[in-house]
């Protein structure tokens, strides 16, 4: 029977190994410190499907190599896009502006408030690294932490803020309501 494992876990034993295998494949630093984050959080969530046919390292590898696969294909669907013609972006921007800016507001407001309900440590950290967007290695300095410890406490601030994010339990909610009065 395989053992159960947390996300905290996974970061100790297989953060820099995991960067390295990532690194390899990619070249801009701080994509590969996301690119790792990622692919251990999504390890975390898909380990009870986890068989034991393989090593822990090669089922974490073959995360990473879909994470990377499709870091590249939103960059070249990027590029290809906005290089065929530039003017695709303006009208992007102007077909969905009013919308999109209002609904901007409204979670640059929840998460606000979310961030808010945090501990302090928790919501420095978070705002640090998706707020003013800091490499972890930076945070690390500032912080007097191991890299180790900044990737680990970074990893519990993103659950507590999960378990406290109140945004998509109303939007779902809200969905749900209108979805059902709509068949009355």
């Amino acid at each position: 029977m395989l053992h159960y494992i947390t996300v905290e876990d996974l970061v100790k034993k297989y953060q820099k190994s995991v960067a390295g295998f990532i690194r390899k494949r990619v070249e801009d630093e701080g994509v590969v410190e996301e690119l790792t984050q990622d692919t251990l959080w999504a390890a975390g969530r898909a380990w009870p499907s986890f068989s034991g046919k393989s090593s822990e390292f090669s089922f974490i590898c073959g995360i990473a190599k879909h994470k990377i696969a499709d870091y590249y294909r939103k960059k070249r669907l990027k590029t290809i896009l906005f290089s065929v013609n530039p003017k695709f972006e303006e009208i992007a921007d102007q077909a969905i502006g009013p919308e999109r800016d209002a609904l901007k507001e409204e979670l640059k407001a929840e998460i606000k408030k979310t961030l808010s309900e945090l501990r302090a440590d928790y919501e420095k950290i978070l705002r640090l690294k998706y707020v003013d967007g800091w490499k972890s290695s930076q945070i690390a300095k500032l912080m007097k932490l191991s890299l180790k410890a900044v990737e680990s406490r970074l990893v519990r601030a993103r659950k507590k803020f999960q378990s406290l994010w109140e945004y998509d339990k109303k939007t779902n909610k809200e969905f749900v309501q209108n979805r059902s009065s709509n068949w009355d």
